[in-house]
């Protein structure tokens, strides 16, 4: 059968960074209490004259380096962004213009930080329907653009940056030790809307800022990444000691450790990078995937259990082989 495999993932931060200390002075906060609650030490800032498309184009250039390929070998585009360069054309047509590739197909995904599991979800139907050989799969996000800087809540929980998988087709045997995506899983509840959204004043107006219900988000977060990690298990017929890696969304430390804790996991087993990069929403899986192999920590053959989670609420889960 066909399988779409991780061929090669690339990434992005911002050169500006802000720590806790500099946030601090502005606002009434301190690195402790930032820390202790989230995790989060310090968080990338897109430049004035940078754009969402500009950090996935860096991060597509250096994703397909690593695959060794070219932008001719790409035949499709998925962008995961809830911050669009424009409200239209989508940011995957923009990427693909200004990475130069003149035949493929290109469109975003909106999920808010679910986003990147919906589009790997639609890249694997693309490869697995022989609709395309090569798809970049793109995180990209700068909600530092939609802060109030003035509230301490959600100011200091978010950073920019960007995040691509390269996923090429590929031949397997159907089964558990294949090397690609094995099985994925997304899923929504818009009665949970509420718990975290955007204020929009218009729709030709720029977003306000954004509000969340940290003790609900918390809760959904755990119990549904929990729920949706043991039905991959047990679905696939494996167990928590075959899982080399659990790659969750970097939303909040607590979050990630309750998690792991839930399923039996050690910290060992966990990609944890909020700490440097704090919540960078569709970015943020990519991100910590890519931190992960450029550290040395993934090897062929890894199981990974890679989980997103976001406003909607929204939500997706997959098993990868790489």
């Amino acid at each position: 059968m066909i399988r779409a495999r991780i061929a090669g993932m690339g990434s992005y931060l911002p050169k500006n960074v802000l720590t806790n200390v500099e946030l601090s002075k502005t606002v009434d906060t301190s690195d402790e209490w930032i820390t202790q609650r989230t995790g989060i030490r310090q968080r990338h800032l897109m430049g004035e004259n940078e754009t969402v498309s500009d950090m996935a184009v860096v991060a597509a250039q250096r994703a397909l380096a690593n695959a060794g390929l070219n932008t001719d070998d790409v035949d499709g585009i998925v962008c995961a962004t809830s911050t669009p360069d424009n409200i239209f054309p989508s940011t995957a047509v923009r990427i693909q213009g200004k990475l130069g590739i003149k035949k493929a197909f290109s469109y975003d995904v909106q999920a808010a930080c679910a986003g990147f599991g919906n589009a790997l979800n639609a890249a694997d139907n693309h490869i697995r329907l022989g609709q395309a050989k090569t798809i970049l799969v793109v995180g990209a996000d700068a909600l530092t653009r939609l802060l109030n800087w003035e509230d301490r809540i959600t100011c200091v929980l978010f950073g920019d940056g960007a995040g691509v998988f390269v996923l090429q087709a590929s031949e397997g045997r159907g089964d558990i030790s294949d090397h690609g995506i094995l099985d994925l899983h997304i899923g929504s509840n818009g009665d949970l809307y509420d718990a975290l959204y955007v204020h929009d004043k218009s729709f030709l107006e720029a977003p306000e800022t954004i509000y969340m219900n940290g003790r609900e988000i918390y809760k959904h977060a755990v119990s549904t990444m929990c729920e949706e990690a043991a039905k991959l298990l047990k679905r696939n017929e494996i167990t928590k000691d075959d899982v080399d890696w659990l790659i969750p969304h970097q939303a909040n430390s607590r979050i990630i450790t309750a998690v792991a804790e839930r399923l039996g996991l050690p910290m060992e087993k966990v990609v944890l990078t909020v700490a440097n990069h704090a919540n960078t929403s569709a970015a943020s899986v990519p991100l910590a995937f890519d931190t992960a192999r450029q550290q040395g920590k993934l090897r062929d053959g890894d199981l990974i259990v890679m989980e997103t989670f976001g406003g909607g609420l929204t939500w997706g889960s997959s098993l990868i082989r790489l």
